[in-house]
């Protein structure tokens, strides 16, 4: 028992904050991971404090038509007149909170869909086995079309549709993780003190094995972003919000006479989709390394 008790010491929380010091400092010697890490922190600061960081509200519009950038109008103005930099602000609100919502549904169904059936196995792992391929197959794009269309466009509607479209992606790496970790001596020991199967599934091998799903979660908040951009775009997002997607769609008229338009909702989304990335690759490296 003695051997059993040390093994079960392992996940305990002095090694959570070993882990997490040896964590960050491997990720803070990689400059592309800081890079990311840094990209949406701005990102994040300027959805939160869109309020104050732009100059006008982002629907009005004026008789300053299609203004190219100055002193007044930082990125210029659209054809209604409206101020691009203020719709460059408050689509950074929009987008994140599409895209995290997105993710947090898809880590959470998805942790719980791939821990049941990898911990319990058997005909409850084939069952989940099929249920997950059904999921596959399903054109995700096509499902939020067929869903914006039946629901009205509502962000919110979207991004649920969207978390449990990608969630199956989430459960395999669980279930993987599981299938495992639950044979590690630490797990035997939680056994043989009585332990329950949620408290050992959920305290002891989801705590150890987590990392790699919340690296793919991070990734998806990339993939949710361009998502959003592809329904604004195709103007099934809500006409009331500052879409970087609708953005372009409405800039498609004016690429080769006012570059402003279609310039800086561009630059917007590939900031959040390369900060997402490069930070999710960080963190997966930072990961790998802290485990070795």
């Amino acid at each position: 028992m003695t051997e059993l008790s040390t093994a079960d010491s392992a996940p305990g929380p002095a090694s959570f904050r070993r882990g997490v010091v040896a964590f960050w400092h491997t990720y803070n010697q990689d400059w592309r991971a800081v890079l990311g890490l840094y990209l949406m922190l701005v990102a994040v600061l300027v959805a939160l404090f869109a309020p104050y960081l732009a100059p006008f509200n982002p629907n009005a519009m004026s008789d300053h038509l299609l203004r190219p950038p100055s002193g007044a109008y930082w990125m210029g103005t659209d054809h209604l007149g409206r101020d691009i930099f203020s719709r460059v602000v408050w689509g950074a609100r929009i987008s994140l909170l599409f895209a995290v919502g997105a993710a947090a549904i898809s880590l959470s169904i998805g942790v719980v869909m791939g821990a049941i059936p990898g911990y319990f196995g058997g005909i409850i792992d084939q069952i989940f086995s099929r249920f997950f391929e059904f999921f596959l197959i399903i054109p995700m794009l096509f499902l939020v079309i067929l869903m914006a269309s039946l629901l009205g466009a509502n962000i919110y509607v979207a991004a649920f549709v969207v978390g449990i479209t990608i969630w199956p992606s989430n459960a395999r790496i669980v279930r993987a993780q599981v299938l495992s970790l639950k044979k590690r001596a630490f797990v035997r020991a939680a056994r043989a003190t009585g332990a329950s199967h949620m408290r050992i599934l959920f305290r002891h091998i989801l705590m150890n094995g987590i990392q790699p799903v919340v690296v793919n979660s991070t990734l998806q908040v990339g993939s949710a972003i361009l998502i959003e951009a592809s329904l604004s775009f195709l103007g099934l997002g809500d006409p009331n919000l500052a879409s970087w997607g609708q953005m372009l769609r409405e800039a498609q008229s004016y690429l080769t006479t006012q570059w402003w338009f279609a310039l800086f909702p561009g630059l917007a989304i590939g900031w959040l989709v390369l900060g997402s990335t490069l930070m999710g690759d960080g963190i997966n490296r930072a990961l790998n390394a802290a485990e070795r």
